[in-house]
């Protein structure tokens, strides 16, 4: 099948080089040009685990190619899925102003039957607006072809959007009744449906729902269990027992119930909000959202108003992990955003490591910090260690090396990453998220 994807972001970019992966011909469109110029030449813009080699494999073998002209790819292809950003405006609403170009550019040049797939993380409704925007643009053209659009909302992890996409754990497609569009969403999807992953054919209003409210539901059982931490704290229980004894119901299930400093990144954070903002739109009330975003500020507070209430004045801080979760240069919603900033306000000296997302921090954060190599590096002569991603690479760590290394013995686990016992073991003073 011939496919075009219109965006190479996260998404837009796994999604093309997976079904390229898969034997499809797939043009992918960007109108960055800096970006395309990497990608032609094999250079992915984002750090993903295995996405290079699939790239390169496939630009190889001619199955993938890349363009910043959407009319260069629109003549050979019968299918194009829209994967654009819908990053929030000021009131928490989607910005869809990139998804209706979309549309209303395929619609002036379209000539031929094309099925218009939504990507994109958009609001309910949003696919009637772009089909009513197509079909008014064809009767003014005076062009009767057939473009239906539906809804195919991804569910990628970022640090595992590969494995994600190649082995979906389900595929949720948003058809309203058109017997060609369902027939061209369950060909493309053949190869995973042949390896029993489940397929879900429903409505496109029902499709575009799923994406919001399994987002927030994921953000909502984050915050139930990180509300649970500050009666930990106080009670003397721990949450890692807690979440153990809860996770072992099986009507509950043990993902999503580690207790940290709270969620971030490009997806819960924007998706609670706009779904928060849907209900205003629409005078629904979503109390449990509301509540989810409210635990969720006030668990990264909490934890800072600790540290800085902690550590000695004029200290030398180390930070361990920046981006939002390990496994990726992400830096959206990051708590280290929120952290470095105010440590330096208050005249401490901040030295900061990550595996990935150093480059991409550089840019964010303020000039004064020190980005070193090393984890041993960031904890040189600090007075404090602040953990705030659970990269792999700390868990391993000497704690008898690094506390040889410390002027202090103060190690924040913003991630509850190693044993309290061992850390003191070694001669720190453990400070975890509702454990002792």
């Amino acid at each position: 099948m011939k496919i075009a994807i219109v965006g190479t972001g996260y998404v837009g970019l796994v999604s093309a080089a997976c079904f390229a992966e898969l034997g499809h011909e797939v043009i992918g469109v960007d109108i960055d040009e800096a970006k395309v110029k990497k990608l032609k030449s094999g250079i992915s813009p984002i750090y993903e685990p295995g996405l290079d080699d699939i790239i390169a494999r496939n630009l190889a073998s001619g199955r993938l190619s890349f363009t910043t002209q959407l009319t260069e790819a629109l003549p050979t292809v019968n299918v194009l899925f829209c994967a654009v950003a819908t990053p929030p405006n000021k009131d928490h609403t989607a910005d869809l102003r990139a998804v209706f170009a979309v549309c209303d550019s395929v619609a002036e040049h379209i000539d031929h039957d094309l099925v218009f797939v939504n990507k994109s993380t958009v609001p309910v409704g949003t696919g009637h607006e772009c089909e009513k925007r197509i079909a008014s643009i064809l009767i003014k053209r005076g062009v009767q072809v057939h473009v239906p659009v539906i809804s195919n909302p991804e569910f990628l992890r970022e640090g595992s959007a590969v494995g994600d996409t190649l082995h979906p754990d389900r595929i949720i497609v948003g058809v309203n009744g058109d017997p060609h569009a369902h027939a061209i969403m369950e060909e493309l999807y053949k190869p995973f449906t042949r390896l029993e992953r489940p397929i879900a054919f429903m409505s496109r209003e029902s499709a575009e729902i799923v994406k919001y409210a399994s987002n927030a539901f994921l953000a909502t059982k984050i915050s139930f269990i990180n509300m649970l931490t500050e009666l930990c704290e106080i009670t003397g229980g721990s949450i890692r027992d807690v979440a153990k004894g809860m996770g072992m119901d099986d009507r509950i299930g043990p993902r999503f119930l580690h207790a940290g400093i709270g969620y971030g990144g490009s997806c819960f954070p924007k998706d609670v909000k706009a779904l928060l903002a849907i209900g205003k739109k629409l005078g629904i009330p979503l109390p449990i959202i509301k509540a989810t975003q409210d635990v969720n500020t006030r668990q990264r507070e909490r934890f800072f108003e600790h540290i800085l209430n902690t550590i000695p004045p004029n200290a030398s801080v180390g930070i361990w992990g920046l981006s939002f979760k390990p496994n990726t240069d992400d830096m959206r919603e990051a708590p280290s955003l929120d952290l470095l900033p105010t440590l330096l306000k208050l005249n401490h000296i901040v030295r900061a490591f990550d595996p990935v997302a150093t480059e991409n921090a550089a840019r964010l954060l303020p000039k004064e910090i020190s980005f070193v190599d090393s984890p041993m590096a960031a904890a040189k002569d600090a007075d404090a260690i602040i953990l705030l991603t659970e990269w792999d690479t700390f868990r391993g760590i000497d704690l008898v090396e690094l506390k040889s290394q410390m002027r202090g013995r103060l190690l924040f686990d913003g991630r509850n990453v190693f044993s309290p016992e061992q850390v003191r073991a070694a001669g720190l003073q453990y400070f975890g998220v509702g454990v002792k």
